[in-house]
C-alpha cells in the first residue's frame, strides 16, 4: 500500500472513531436527559401523593366539625367544593395544581375555625385529624421543594451547551418550577355560639 493510501486509511479510521465518539456522547447525553425527566415526573408524583393524602383527610375533618359548627356551613361547603374540584381534575395536569392550591384557602379558614373553638380543640378526633393535616402540609412543602430541585437539575441539563443540542433534537423542554399561590387573605372572624 502506498503512503498516500495509508494516510487515507488513517484519516478514514480517525474520522470513523471521531464519529463513533460523537454518537456515543449524544446517546449518553440523551439517556441522561431521559433519566432527569423521569426523575422530575416521579417527584411530581410524590407531590400529588401528598395532595391526595390531604384531600383524603378533608371529609373526616369536615364531618367532625360539621356537627359542632352548623353556622360555619360556608367554610365547610367551600372546603368540600375545593376538594371535589381537585378530585375532578386529571392527575398531573395544570388544573390539578390549581385545584390543590385553591384547596389551601378554605382549608386554612377551617383550621382557623377549629383553633378558635374550644369544643373542637378538645375533641380527640379533631385534634388527631389536625395533627395529621399539619404533618401532611409539612410533607407537601418538602415534596414541592424536592420537585423544584429535580426541575433545576433537569433544566440545567436541557439548557447547558452542548447537551442543549441533543435536548432540542430530542424534544426536551425546560419544566416550570412549582410556585406557591400568593398568600391567602386573612381568615374571616369566627363567631361561635355561647353555650
Amino acid at each position: 500500500m502506498s503512503a498516500r493510501g495509508r494516510r487515507g486509511a488513517a484519516a478514514a479510521i480517525t474520522a470513523g472513531l471521531l464519529a463513533l465518539g460523537v454518537a456515543a456522547w449524544a446517546a449518553a447525553t440523551y439517556n441522561g436527559l431521559v433519566q432527569a425527566r423521569l426523575a422530575v415526573d416521579a417527584q411530581w408524583g410524590q407531590v400529588e401523593a401528598q395532595y391526595q393524602r390531604r384531600v383524603d383527610l378533608v371529609p373526616a375533618l369536615v364531618a367532625s366539625v360539621r356537627g359542632v359548627l352548623l353556622q360555619e356551613r360556608t367554610v365547610i361547603e367551600a372546603v368540600s367544593r375545593a376538594r371535589a374540584a381537585y378530585l375532578a381534575s386529571p392527575p398531573g395536569s395544570p388544573e390539578r395544581v390549581r385545584a390543590a392550591a385553591q384547596l389551601q384557602e378554605p382549608l386554612g379558614r377551617l383550621v382557623a375555625v377549629v383553633e378558635a373553638s374550644p369544643a373542637l380543640r378538645s375533641s380527640e378526633t379533631v385534634a388527631r385529624l389536625m395533627d395529621e393535616l399539619a404533618g401532611t402540609e409539612n410533607r407537601i412543602a418538602v415534596e414541592r421543594r424536592r420537585y423544584n430541585e429535580r426541575v433545576r437539575a433537569y433544566n440545567t441539563l436541557v439548557l447547558r451547551l452542548p447537551a442543549s443540542l441533543v435536548a432540542t433534537a430530542g424534544g426536551f423542554r425546560p419544566r416550570p418550577y412549582f410556585e406557591a399561590q400568593p398568600a391567602a387573605p386573612a381568615p374571616p372572624p369566627v363567631t361561635l355560639p355561647s353555650r
